[in-house]
């Protein structure tokens, strides 16, 4: 028969009840362990990212960009007239001398207009010819009329000496020699007139003559105008070079002033290169640079830096002191390099991705001996194109991720694999 235990009843209770306690405790603290734990750290393959070592030593600052090589030695022929392209003799690429034919434009107005500046010409000189002659002819009167009067007047002055002398003598009257003397001073006075009227005569002829020289002059210059003009319906290249362009088309109408053919020499080349402008504020003439053609790279110097700003950038031109590499022509694409300064002793590093000069950035520093990298602070100071100064936040020999990192910009750490 059984019997009726409520005492072992009531410890089965307890011991229920403790092992809920201890359940409930135990849980409680797993859930606070949990949530004291660390997010994971996002795993990134190391091969995917650009390290680098934090180096100490002399730094050079550079700034690069993009340009073209362009001649030293241009020149642009314009059109002096209104005309028509009616041939077209040479093209781009092609060896010219000075007196090379490029084009054959037409206008018969022009043509005109030179005949008509030259029949122009002609007339003013045969009139300055015969001004001349009447001029000369009418002087050569002068001078005869001058030479008369100064003969009356000698001839006159021996009268009256030979009068003189007599009167002493009491040989002729008194009034007889009065009117010989007066007759030699009124012919002396008139010789000292037309002495000057004849030098008053040629300086007349003498402007005369300049006005219609001016004239002349006119009409040469008209002449020559005119003929150029003609002359320039054949298109020459004017110097020794290469033909580069030429913008116009047969049948084409062109306007004074129109470019019709670009020449250059190019065994003198230059270097163009566009620089950021927020990188150019310390390019100055002087500087040393290379340019790189794909094929070598050419020791080149600043000669020039424009003033002005366009679409961003400010135009470097680079004197190249080396020999042309083989390749290298007009607007053929090159890259620039300019020296900006040398830092003797700078804490320095590999540009990173997002770090701008004078700025203060968050780059993953790989802690050593460990698969992890920890996000640091890193004041950094001036940069180069493909290394950057560290002011404060890193050390010789930390090794920091260059690559874009804005992918973890939630995440402290990341692990390499």
């Amino acid at each position: 028969m059984d019997i009726a235990r409520p005492d072992l009843l009531e410890k089965k209770k307890k011991r229920r009840l403790v092992w809920i306690g201890v359940g409930g405790a135990a849980l409680l603290l797993l859930t606070l362990g949990v949530s004291r734990l660390k997010p994971a750290a996002p795993t990134v393959e190391r091969a995917t990212v650009v390290i680098d070592t934090v180096k100490r030593g002399e730094m050079v600052r550079e700034v690069r960009g993009l340009g073209t090589l362009v001649p030293e030695d241009i020149r642009w022929i314009p059109a002096l007239t209104e005309a028509s392209v009616e041939r077209r003799v040479l093209l781009p690429g092609t060896i010219v001398k000075p007196d090379s034919v490029i084009l054959e434009l037409s206008n018969p107005e022009v043509l005109t207009l030179a005949q008509d500046a030259d029949s122009q010409a002609r007339a003013a000189e045969a009139r300055y010819t015969e001004l001349k002659v009447r001029l000369q002819s009418q002087l050569l009167d002068q001078k005869a009329a001058a030479a008369r009067v100064a003969a009356e007047s000698k001839q006159a002055r021996l009268q009256a000496d030979a009068d003189a002398e007599l009167a002493k003598n009491g040989l002729i009257a008194g009034l007889t020699l009065k009117l010989s003397q007066s007759a030699a001073g009124e012919l002396e006075h008139r010789e000292s007139i037309e002495q000057q009227r004849l030098a008053i005569a040629g300086e007349a002829i003498e402007a005369q003559l300049k006005v219609q020289q001016a004239e002349v002059e006119q009409r040469r210059a008209q002449a020559r105008l005119r003929r150029s003009q003609m002359e320039a319906l054949h298109v020459r290249a004017g110097i020794d070079g290469v033909l580069q362009v030429v913008p116009v088309e047969v049948g084409q109408r062109v306007s004074p002033g129109t470019n019709l053919a670009r020449v250059a020499r190019p065994e003198k080349l230059k270097a163009e290169i566009r620089i950021p402008e927020t990188l150019a504020r310390d390019v100055v003439p002087g500087q040393k640079a290379t340019v790189n053609t794909r094929n070598e790279e050419v020791p080149g110097r600043v000669i020039r830096v424009d003033p002005a700003v366009q679409n961003g950038t400010v135009t470097v031109d680079i004197a190249l002191l080396g020999e042309l590499p083989k390749g290298a022509r007009p607007d053929l694409t090159v890259d620039g390099t300019i020296e900006l300064e040398r830092l003797a002793d700078a804490l320095h590093v590999g540009r990173p991705a997002m770090g701008q000069p004078q700025s203060t950035v968050g780059l993953f520093r790989i802690v050593k001996g460990t698969s992890e990298a920890v996000r640091v602070r890193v004041v950094l100071g001036q940069a180069s194109v493909s290394t950057i100064e560290i002011k404060e936040g890193l050390e010789v020999g930390d090794e920091v991720i260059l690559s874009d990192t804005s992918a973890w910009d939630s995440a402290d750490r990341i692990r390499l694999n």
